[in-house]
């Protein structure tokens, strides 16, 4: 749902600004080669200018350092390059555009915080291990939960993966009966970690907080199963990136290398049983 969000963005700012936009997109989340393959089939075929959201922080990199090599302007979109290695590899990028992942991840545990009792057991569930974007997130939920006195009994990688998720959960619902909140870096994740306290019998004892408002996850939120989520707009993120890509390229601009651009930021929203109906009727 996040990656169609952000497609259709894209295409809708093409066709503001009068441009023709090719669009590529990897199997599947875990599909780090392929991605990779695709990047350098388009720094192949010629392209001016490319946006890539990587599905790791380095896995793209050597086609980056390929492209900077032969003058394409890139731009880092959602997922942020290794810094160090992207220059190791030679590449630069003139823009980074994405949600400040940080404040996600805070934003997502401080509702637990706010809602469940000082001290309370609390889990957090992150993404692919060595992600930017998890890390981030993982940081963010990590520093509320600290600073709202509870106890965190694990932060678990599942790789972006619901199975992975749901499997791990169940266990760590029968390692500590006490458990009453989860955050998980998207909403994949918390919808498999909210089948494992469904599976337990303990919807409404357990609360569960994602990331990324999909819509499947608003409408858990709207069922009464999920808690919360933290919706990016990832629409905005894609439409924000061609526009910077154009700007770049219609400028000139290609970047230096071992210069990483700020990021620009974009807004995210806490969507709960408060506002969760607002959204589906989006």
């Amino acid at each position: 749902d996040f990656w169609v969000k952000m497609w259709n963005g894209i295409e809708a700012k093409a066709e503001e600004m009068g441009i023709n936009v090719d669009l590529y997109a990897a199997q599947s989340e875990q599909d780090l080669e392929g991605q990779l393959a695709i990047v350098e089939n388009c720094v192949n075929q010629g392209y001016t200018g490319i946006g890539v959201a990587p599905l790791s922080s380095v896995n793209v990199l050597p086609a980056i350092g390929q492209a900077t090599e032969k003058g394409i302007t890139v731009v880092n979109v959602d997922a942020q390059f290794d810094v160090d290695e992207l220059a190791n590899q030679g590449g630069a990028c003139v823009a980074f555009v994405s949600t400040d992942n940080v404040a996600v991840g805070n934003k997502g545990a401080q509702w637990l915080v706010d809602n469940l009792e000082p001290g309370a057991q609390v889990l957090v569930i992150e993404g692919k291990s060595g992600d930017q974007s998890s890390e981030d997130r993982t940081n963010g939920a990590t520093q509320a939960f600290e600073d709202g006195g509870m106890e965190i009994v694990g932060s678990q990688s599942c790789d972006w993966d619901r199975q992975v998720t749901m499997d791990a959960v169940a266990t760590f619902i029968q390692q500590y009966p006490d458990l009453k909140g989860i955050y998980c870096c998207n909403d994949g994740m918390a919808l498999g970690a909210m089948q494992a306290v469904i599976n337990a019998d303990k919807v409404g004892e357990i609360l569960v907080v994602g990331t990324d408002g999909d819509k499947e996850a608003v409408q858990s939120v709207a069922d009464g199963q999920m808690s919360a989520t933290v919706a990016q707009d990832p629409a905005q993120i894609g439409a924000i990136s061609l526009e910077l890509l154009v700007e770049a390229v219609e400028a000139g601009n290609k970047g230096e290398v071992g210069v990483f651009p700020e990021t620009t930021p974009v807004e995210s929203v806490l969507i709960d049983s408060t506002n969760a109906a607002e959204y589906l009727a989006e």
